[in-house]
């Protein structure tokens, strides 16, 4: 016996499918190929500044792919973004990270919807296994003082406050980032290095205002 179903009830069904196979295909989009953003803070000027909508490629999380010195990218905030002296160890300089959603929907809170997640822009500086140095206002790469000319404004020094890291080696699988606007910025100088798995992004295109729309490039 063939069940009847009522015309404006399978009509509802029908819209109901295709809105739930839309939110599936968005959140699939935005988790493994790239979502918008809004830069809510000055840490990155001039390059980025506050308001600006990015759009983030997130490929590189997806395929695990190391990004490269002068990238700007997005992480998960660390756990501790103010370490105390005990919690600082520069044999291990890698940020801490304990906060792990044990259940389904945490999880998928947490990582996917990106509720009550926050996130930093900032851009690399150091990668595995160098030597990263910061001494008189300026950043030494191997023992090499590094060219930032390309990003930083004029009269800019890289400093770092007692307690913070400023000679050690990246640790393996980890990225050393700093921001732009230095004095403004708290990034891996604060809280160390930070690992791959919780990178979440690579700054990809400025898509607003119009006027400086265009992909971000990359300055190492």
């Amino acid at each position: 016996m063939k069940l009847y179903i009522n015309p404006k009830v399978e009509e509802i069904l029908e819209w109901g499918y295709c809105i739930l196979i839309a939110i599936v295909l968005a959140l699939l989009v935005r988790f493994y190929i790239g979502t918008p953003t809004i830069v809510q803070q000055p840490s990155m000027y001039p390059t980025l500044q506050e308001n600006q909508r990015l759009w983030l490629n997130r490929w590189g999380r997806t395929t695990k792919k190391m990004p490269e010195r002068g990238d700007i990218i997005t992480f998960e905030a660390p756990s501790v973004t103010s370490p105390k002296s005990d919690e600082i160890d520069s044999n291990s300089p890698i940020a801490i990270y304990n906060y792990k959603p044990k259940s389904f929907l945490g999880k998928f809170s947490y990582y996917v919807l990106e509720i009550h997640k926050t996130s930093y822009i900032k851009r690399v500086i150091g990668l595995p296994g160098e030597h990263v140095q910061i001494q008189d206002g300026k950043v030494y790469i191997n023992e090499e003082e590094l060219d930032e000319n390309g990003y930083l404004r004029s009269g800019i020094v890289t400093s770092v406050s007692e307690g913070g890291f400023d000679d050690f080696i990246v640790p393996d699988n980890c990225v050393f980032a700093m921001g732009d606007n230095r004095s403004k910025s708290t990034d891996c100088r604060v809280f160390g290095c930070i690992p791959l798995e919780k990178i979440e992004s690579k700054v990809f295109i400025r898509i607003w205002p119009l006027n400086v729309f265009g992909k971000v490039k990359k300055v190492e």
